[in-house]
């Protein structure tokens, strides 16, 4: 991995301690076949994404958790909503919570590139954790929307998974009555939604080894239907996982950190409840081995 000091070229980065280079098509251990520059249609979102880059924001040490989240934003997986990523990051330090914001490379067709990029940004924070002042064993994913549904495939479908995740109005289920055609066009190619997407439908790839997760959606989301949440805590319940699910009456899609959601204070409080909840079991678990 490489670090650099650079900001990032779409708009101005301020106070993140690290940033850091994972990875391009070049040294990756597959390409995702995109070239020419990264495009910026409008402030705070990026595609055409060729590297995997990370954004370390460190937890205010007089609130630290020892707990990390890697975040990973939205878009559809045709482009990625940084600008709300940095925006979460930098609220989750302030909280006692190290941020990292995860500038990862759209599919394009390839299902195993984000998952890569996104396992990679979880085993880079890991190996970081002393001089991060994180646990290594506390570190959990998020995002929003095919973020939520990435931040999932590293839960469910990891050989290495993430301690927890929290999942923002997330893209779940494949079915044609459920699912966000988009995520799952860019995810596999358009050619082949209707015979490989099934096999990429979280709900179902659910088992006894996929980790706690914190589940949030709106009931009038159009988008995303909050049935894919629902799927998803019914499974996780199923298996005997540790989950919570927030499905909150109004707010559409997309609300991230906006301050005019209806619920944006209630979201903010049930997260820090539910990460403080966890971490104090994750406290209790390593205190009783060490007996």
């Amino acid at each position: 991995m490489i670090l650099a000091a650079s900001l990032f070229a779409a708009f101005a980065v301020s106070a993140q301690d690290y940033h850091i280079t994972l990875w391009d098509n070049s040294t990756a251990p597959t390409s995702n076949g995109l070239t020419g520059e990264e495009v910026t249609p409008k402030s705070g979102v990026v595609t055409n994404t060729q590297s995997a880059e990370i954004w370390i924001y460190k937890a205010d040490p007089a609130k630290a958790t020892g707990q990390a989240i890697v975040f990973c934003p939205g878009g559809g997986y045709s482009q990625l909503s940084v600008g709300n990523g940095h925006t979460t990051c930098k609220w989750l330090a302030e909280n006692g919570i190290t941020g990292v914001m995860l500038k990862y490379r759209l599919p394009n067709g390839h299902s195993e590139i984000p998952l890569n990029d996104v396992d990679k940004a979880v085993a880079t924070v890991r190996e970081m954790a002393d001089e991060l002042g994180v646990d290594p064993h506390k570190v959990g994913v998020s995002g929003t929307s095919a973020g939520g549904y990435l931040a999932g495939s590293a839960g469910i479908m990891s050989k290495t998974k993430p301690d927890f995740m929290v999942l923002i109005y997330p893209v779940v289920s494949s079915d044609p009555d459920k699912r966000h055609l988009g995520t799952f066009q860019q995810l596999v190619g358009k050619e082949n939604v209707e015979t490989e997407a099934v096999k990429f439908s979280l709900e179902k790839l659910v088992d006894d080894t996929t980790c706690p997760a914190l589940i949030f959606h709106s009931d009038d989301d159009k988008v995303v239907p909050a049935i894919n949440a629902a799927l998803l805590y019914q499974k996780l319940k199923e298996h005997g996982i540790k989950a919570s699910l927030h499905i909150y009456p109004s707010g559409g899609h997309g609300w991230g950190m906006s301050k005019k959601f209806r619920y944006h204070e209630n979201f903010k409080a049930a997260t820090l409840d539910w990460l403080k909840v966890i971490n104090a079991e994750a406290d209790k678990k390593a205190a009783a081995a060490k007996k």
